[in-house]
This record gives C-alpha cells, structure tokens and sequence, in this order.
C-alpha cells in the first residue's frame, strides 16, 4: 500500500514535469520572434537543455545514491519550477537561454532519480510495472502539455510558464511532506563509470551492435528535425497560432503513444523488428516530403500524422534489438541507447535552425536524407531472417 501511495506521488510529479516541458514546445518559436530571433537561436535553444541534460542526468543519479533520493528529486523539481518561472518573466533573448539551461541542469536530475526510487522500492517482478508508471507519465505530460500551452497562450505567452512553475511548486510540496526517503538498496545501483561519456560511445560504435547505435542517434537526429522546428515553420508558413501548432502537436502526441503502447508488439512479432525499421524509416522520409507539399491546415495534420504513424515504432524496435544482441549488461546497453538519442537531439535542432534560416523546407528535406541513410544502413548491415548483424569481420575478443 505504502509503494502504491508513493507510485502515485512519482507519477504525478513526472506528468507535472513534462506537463511543463511540453507547454513550451508550440510556445517558444512564438517567444523567439517576438525577440527578433529566427530558426538558429531556436535550435540552439532547444539543444542547450539536451546537452545540459546529457551531462547533468548521469551526475545527479549518481549523486542520489550517495545523498539519497528524496534531496535530489526535490532539487530536480524545484529547478524545473524556478526554469519555468525565469521563462515566464524573460523579457531577453539571454533570458530564454539563462532559463534552458538551468532546466537541462536541475531539472533534469529528476527522471533518473524517479526511477531509481521505483527500483529501489519495488521486487524485481513488480519493477517494470514501475518503470511503466514513470513512462505513462511522461507519455500524458508530452501528449497533454502541448494541447494546454497552445490554448493558454491566447490570452499570454507567459501565462503557461507561471501555471508549470506553480504546478511544480505543488509537486516539491507533496514530495517534502508526504514521500518518504527509500530504504537502502542491499545491491545498491552500479556507481557510474569514471570513463568519458562519449569515449564509452565511441568504444560502442566500433562494436559489434555499433551500428544499432549509429541507427538510434540518426533516427533521433531526423525526428528533431521535426520537432525542434515545426512550430516556426507552421507559423511562418502557413501562420499558425501557438493554439492550433499545441493542438497539431498533441494529436501527434496521441498517435505516437497508441503506436508505440498498442501496435508495436503486435508489428514486431508478425514482421519482426529489422522489417519494422526498415518500414519506418523510409516512411517517415516520405513522410518529411510530403510535409513540405502541404497547403492547409488538414494537409499539414494529415502528412505529419502520416509521419509519426511511420516514425512512432522505429525506437523501440531498435531498442529491443540492442538488447537482444547486447553481449554485456541490459542496463549499460540501454544507457548506451540513451546517450545516443540524447547526441540526436542535441544535434538535430541545431541542424534543424541554421538551414532554416536558409529555407524553411531544408530541415524536413535533409531530414528526410539521414532518414533514407538509416534505411540504407538497415538493408546493408541487417538480416531479418536472423536479426544477426552482418560485420565485415568477427568482433574481437575482449580479452585480446
């Protein structure tokens, strides 16, 4: 009873978390034009809480298993709370990015401490339960978020900075008075390695699963293409509201999560996940230039629905290979995993904001390339009989 208590208090702090993440997103190219900004500073902005979130996640789960839990989750919070109010009040273009990068510091310790709490708290056969639980959350955060940002800001862009900066505050308050701090772990979580973060990737890449990694990063890479611009691109072209880019974004969000909660299994088991990734990839790439030959709002919803139906189940088949073939721990080839989507998108929206500014439809064309890369990568270096990488040369020993 006392776990299920605590469930809901985590899931209730995640959707508030992502609630606010996901309010900014049809908000911020509204922001940066009103600074007399364009595609760059959009991107940068939104690549500056990936790469803080890249390097700060892994040093705050670290952190919350010497300190304890509690502490860095309440931190977590009040940094999302305190990033969202410096959003809200930013009257300079400094500001928005002062406001990020604080977000991509803080806030982002509160995902891995979430779900170390959750393993900490739960037997090993109620874990991925758990696990699922801090997932739905950010799921109905993402999908929600942008629906309520769009509609907020008819009255002012500001206003749903304050509501998620108040929402947080409610969030840290129920964390301090009512969740307690977990027991002790007897097998406490593995303590990160001291090795450089991207030399681990490196090592990754040259390995015998490398190639799933490079397909993670480039799947990452053309969805932000997507994302990180598609609301300045809605506005400019077709001159979208922030309402109707939050309204577009959460029926988008609503497809993703039915494709990837209901359909994706059923897709793997019948074709399985090679089929399944190499279907997706070329159909998100046709998908990104069938956006660019939108005309109307109905065009536009139905190419980038017909996008994130194709997109939407690339992840976690590519995921499921990478553990399937993982010769070493599940945990540390998922994080390997994470780092990879996390290096996409970061790059991506910088990508993505430099060649808008050069034309507005070279985000979704190029896109559409690294897309049509991974396909082809998938088609040389994958069998479906097997799921068994084709390598050019046995991997060597580990011992050697």
């Amino acid at each position: 009873m006392q776990n299920n208590k605590n469930l809901i208090i985590l899931f209730l702090t995640m959707i508030v978390v992502m609630l606010g993440f996901g309010m900014i997103i049809p908000i911020l190219p509204f922001y940066i034009k009103s600074f007399g900004a364009s595609g760059a500073a959009l991107g940068a902005l939104m690549s500056t809480y990936g790469i803080l979130q890249f390097v700060f996640a892994p040093i705050w789960g670290s952190y919350s298993d010497r300190i304890g839990r509690k502490p860095v989750l309440m931190l977590g919070v009040l940094g999302n709370a305190l990033a969202q109010l410096l959003f809200g009040l930013s009257s300079e273009l400094w500001m928005l990015f002062a406001a990020r990068a604080l977000a991509g510091i803080l806030s982002s310790a509160t995902l891995p401490t979430a779900m170390a709490y959750v393993a900490d708290t739960t037997v090993k056969d109620k874990r991925s339960g758990g696990m699922g639980v801090i997932g739905a959350a950010m799921g109905i955060g993402m999908v929600l978020g942008p629906g309520l940002g769009g509609l907020l800001a008819k009255n002012s862009l500001s206003l749903p900075f304050f509501l998620a900066a108040g929402l947080s505050l409610v969030a840290l308050l129920l964390i301090f008075l009512v969740l307690p701090e977990p027991p002790h772990s007897e097998k406490p979580l593995q303590t990160p390695s001291r090795k450089p973060q991207l030399a681990e990737m490196k090592q990754a890449l040259l390995g015998p699963i490398g190639v799933l990694f490079w397909m993670a990063f480039l799947l990452s890479f053309g969805l932000t293409n997507f994302e990180g611009i598609f609301g300045l691109y809605a506005a400019d072209r077709y001159g979208f509201t922030p309402n109707r880019v939050g309204l577009t974004l959460t029926i988008i969000g609503l497809i993703s999560a039915i494709m990837q909660g209901v359909m994706t299994g059923p897709a793997t088991r019948r074709f399985g996940e090679v089929t399944v990734i190499r279907a997706g990839m070329i159909g998100s790439a046709i998908g990104f230039v069938l956006m660019t030959q939108a005309s109307d709002f109905l065009q536009v919803l139905l190419t980038a629905c017909f996008f994130i139906f194709c997109n939407a189940m690339i992840n976690p088949s590519v995921a499921a290979l990478i553990s399937k073939r993982a010769s070493g721990g599940q945990g540390v080839a998922m994080g390997l995993n994470n780092s990879f989507l996390s290096l996409g998108r970061i790059v991506g929206p910088l990508w993505a904001g430099l060649v808008y500014d050069l034309h507005m439809n070279l985000p979704y064309l190029s896109g559409a390339m690294v897309l049509l890369i991974g396909f082809v990568i998938s088609l040389a270096a994958l069998r479906p009989e097997s799921g068994v990488l084709i390598t050019a040369e046995p991997p060597l020993d580990s011992n050697t």
